[in-house]
C-alpha cells in the first residue's frame, strides 16, 4: 500500500494534474491497482462507482500512452474504455481530460442519442483514448468509422451493469474485434456467473483486487423506512425536504412518468428539482446533472437506468420514492450517498403493496431496516416525519423563520381563497342562467 501518489512513480505531468485537482493520496483501489497496471498486468477489479476506480485505470493508461511515441492511425484508438451509459462515458472522458491535461493526448467520447457526424469526424484522424457505449460503438464499427486492430488497452467498466441492461451480447461483439495482444481491465461491482465467465475468457493471469464490498457500503449508510400509502408519498417527500440537511438528494422512481410527476410536484412546492430518464434528451439530462452538481437543484429525480453510472460527490441523501422490485438495485441506489468512505443516509417510502420488496431487501443486506409510519396529516408534519430519521434532532431549527416568499399560506388564507373561488363560480353560474342557461362542460 502506498501513502501518496508520489510513491507510485507517475510522470511529472500526471503529478501536476493531480495537484491541480487537489489529489494527494490514492484510494485503496488506486494504491493497489496502479503499480500492477504500470507493469502491464491484466486486472480484475471488484469495485463500485465512488471508490476511485476511474483514476485507477486512467492514470496508468495515460502514462503508458505518453511513454510511447506511437500516434493513433486514422479511425483507430490506442485505448478503449467501454461503459454502459452515456453519463458515465462523459464523466470518464472528463477524467481523462483532467488527468491528461499536460500530456497532449487526444481523446473522444461516443454514445447514442445524438447525431453521429461529430463523433465520426473526431475519429477520422484517430484518437489515443476512446470512451464509448456499446451500441453506438458497434454502429460506427459496422460503418467502418472505427477500427480496433491496433488497440493496446481495453477497459470493460461496470460489467455487471452491462449484463443488467442487456448489453452483454454487444460487449461480446466488441471483444471479438479486439487484437489478441493487449492489456485488459475488467471492473464490476458484483460478480455474477456470466461476468465471471466473461472475465475468465478476457483476462490473462489477472491481478484480482477487491475493495469496498457491497455489505461494507450498506453498513455505512443510515437506512430508514417510512410506511406511507401511495397517495401520500409526494406529500411525505415534500415534508422530508423541508429539512435543509437534505441539500443534495437523489430520489428514485420506478417509471419515467413517475419521475416527471414527482419533479413537477416538488417544483410546485418550491423545491428546485429536475427529472432524468430515458425520454429526456441528452442535453436536458446533462443540464440537469450540471445544475445538481452546482447546487442549483436540491433534488434529482431519476429512474434506475438513467442514473446508472452517475458519480456525483456530496449526495446527502438517497430517497427510494418507489422501492425497487430487485433487492440488488436497492444496494446500487443507496450506494450513491456513501462515496469514498463517507457515511450516507437513505430513506425509503414503502406503500402497503411494496412490503414484499422490503422483505427481499432486508434478506439481501442481512439486517432489519428501522421503520416508522409517516404522519397522516399534511399540516405541521415536517417534524414528525423527520423525528424518526434524524440523528441529531435537537440541533434542528424546526421553527426557523422563512422569507415571506417561501412561507406557505396559513389555513385561514387557504380558506379565504376557497371562499373567494366559490363566490366567483357562483356569480359566473348566475350570469349564465341570466342569458339562457349554463353551457355544458367541455
Amino acid at each position: 500500500m502506498t501513502q501518496s501518489f508520489l510513491e507510485i512513480g507517475l510522470r511529472t505531468e500526471l503529478q501536476r494534474a493531480l495537484a491541480d485537482s487537489n489529489y494527494a493520496n490514492p484510494t485503496p483501489i488506486q494504491s493497489q491497482a496502479i503499480p500492477h497496471l504500470l507493469n502491464g498486468r491484466d486486472l480484475l477489479g471488484i469495485a463500485q462507482t465512488g471508490t476511485g476506480k476511474t483514476a485507477a485505470f486512467a492514470l496508468p493508461i495515460l502514462q503508458r500512452l505518453a511513454a510511447a511515441a506511437a500516434k493513433p492511425r486514422p479511425a483507430e484508438t490506442r485505448a478503449l474504455i467501454l461503459t454502459p451509459t452515456r453519463e458515465l462515458a462523459i464523466q470518464i472522458g472528463d477524467s481523462f481530460k483532467r488527468y491528461g491535461a499536460h500530456l497532449g493526448l487526444r481523446h473522444t467520447v461516443i454514445f447514442g442519442g445524438v447525431g453521429q457526424n461529430p463523433q465520426v469526424e473526431a475519429m477520422r484522424r484517430g484518437v489515443d483514448i476512446l470512451v464509448a457505449t456499446p451500441g453506438r460503438l458497434l454502429d460506427l464499427m459496422n460503418q467502418g468509422h472505427i477500427r480496433l486492430a491496433h488497440l493496446e488497452v481495453f477497459v470493460l467498466d461496470e460489467a455487471d451493469r452491462m449484463l443488467d441492461m442487456g448489453f452483454i451480447h454487444d460487449v461480446r461483439k466488441v471483444v471479438a474485434a479486439l487484437p489478441k495482444q493487449r492489456q485488459t481491465l475488467l471492473f464490476s461491482a458484483t460478480m455474477p456467473a456470466e461476468i465471471a465467465d466473461l472475465a475468465a475468457r478476457l483476462l490473462k493471469e489477472p491481478v484480482r483486487i477487491e475493495v469496498t464490498p457491497q455489505a461494507t457500503t450498506v453498513e455505512r449508510i443510515d437506512q430508514k423506512v417510512l410506511f406511507a400509502p401511495v397517495a401520500d408519498k409526494r406529500r411525505v417527500l415534500v415534508d422530508l425536504l423541508r429539512d435543509p440537511v437534505m441539500n443534495r438528494t437523489i430520489a428514485f422512481t420506478r417509471t419515467k412518468h413517475g419521475a416527471n410527476r414527482v419533479a413537477e410536484h416538488l417544483e410546485k412546492a418550491g423545491i428546485a428539482a429536475a427529472a432524468i430518464h430515458g425520454n429526456k434528451s441528452q442535453s436536458a439530462r446533462q443540464a440537469a446533472l450540471a445544475a445538481f452538481r452546482a447546487g442549483k437543484l436540491r433534488v434529482l429525480v431519476a429512474t434506475d437506468i438513467a442514473a446508472r453510472g452517475i458519480d456525483i460527490d456530496g449526495v446527502s441523501h438517497v430517497v427510494n420514492f418507489d422501492l425497487p422490485n430487485e433487492p440488488e438495485t436497492y444496494v446500487h441506489r443507496i450506494g450513491r450517498t456513501a462515496r469514498a468512505g463517507k457515511d450516507g443516509r437513505a430513506i425509503s417510502l414503502c406503500a402497503p403493496d411494496e412490503r414484499a420488496y422490503l422483505r427481499d431487501i432486508e434478506k439481501l443486506i442481512r439486517r432489519k431496516i428501522d421503520a416508522a409510519d409517516a404522519p397522516v396529516s399534511s399540516r405541521a408534519s415536517a417534524a414528525p416525519v423527520q423525528a424518526p430519521l434524524a440523528r441529531h434532532a435537537e440541533q434542528r431549527r424546526a421553527a426557523e423563520p422563512r422569507a415571506d416568499s417561501q412561507r406557505p399560506p396559513s389555513e385561514g388564507q387557504r380558506r379565504r381563497r376557497r371562499n373567494r373561488g366559490n363566490s366567483n363560480r357562483g356569480a359566473q353560474a348566475q350570469g349564465k342562467r341570466a342569458v339562457g342557461g349554463a353551457h355544458p362542460p367541455n
